[in-house]
């Protein structure tokens, strides 16, 4: 982490609700961190059960291959560890048990910083993603306090992360030079063939042209933002 990131700042996890989610939004950040000797870590609410077309495919089917293209992604990366959750898919809802429990993932892993997707996106359709931003965000909050789920500090303390870091944002604040790691993101991609197609060379353009033109305002070849909240 660069830019105001603390040398302390070691253990980073990341909270999406699909496979494929932290490759679309922040991949090429999660490589260069991982590189540079972060502990990164993927929590993935669901499986991604619904992301097919074919209705004659059951959606354990498709969430099995999807946690295997997640986990063969996250190899690429340098990620350290992925857990699936294992939420339905499209029917993830921000409620107080969601929150009690990342707030005992947060406690248990105490990570750092957080990486999430930025709720607040005007027009962000998909209720999931919605959903793991708010929850995530919700759980930062609350797994500092003492008197909050206390039954779970037997054994455990309160955890106050210090950093969050909102992908898929309108309003980013903070950007990471990720020049050396685009091609890691794009081999990540790559891996969720069930999403992406076995050539997703337009794809790759795509995420490259973005990657680009965000970086070409700030004198680097690409780079990814984000919204970069500061918790105390």
């Amino acid at each position: 982490m660069t830019d105001g990131a603390t040398a302390e700042q070691k253990r980073v996890l990341v909270i999406a609700a699909h496979p494929d989610d932290p490759e679309f939004g922040c991949a090429a950040t999660m490589a260069k961190w991982a590189a540079e000797g972060q502990q990164v870590d993927y929590l993935l609410l669901t499986s991604g059960d619904q992301g097919n077309r074919d209705r004659m495919v059951h959606p354990s089917q498709i969430a099995a291959r999807r946690e295997v293209e997640q986990r063969n992604a996250a190899d690429v990366l340098g990620v350290r560890n992925v857990t699936f959750l294992r939420y339905p898919d499209g029917m993830v809802e921000n409620d107080m048990s969601l929150r009690r429990r990342l707030i005992r993932i947060i406690r248990e892993e105490r990570p750092h910083a957080v990486v999430t997707i930025d709720p607040w996106r005007p027009y962000q359709l998909h209720p999931d993603h919605r959903a793991a931003g708010f929850a995530a965000l919700d759980a930062v909050r609350g797994s500092h306090a003492w008197h909050l789920f206390p039954e779970q500090l037997n054994g455990l303390e309160p955890w106050r992360v210090k950093e969050v870091f909102l992908f898929w944002t309108n309003n980013a604040d903070y950007w990471e030079d990720v020049s050396d790691y685009m091609d890691l993101r794009c081999r990540s991609l790559r891996c969720h063939v069930s999403q992406v197609g076995p050539n997703p060379d337009g794809l790759e353009e795509r995420v490259r042209q973005t990657a680009r033109e965000n970086g070409a305002e700030r004198g680097m070849a690409y780079a990814e933002g984000f919204k970069r909240l500061v918790t105390g």
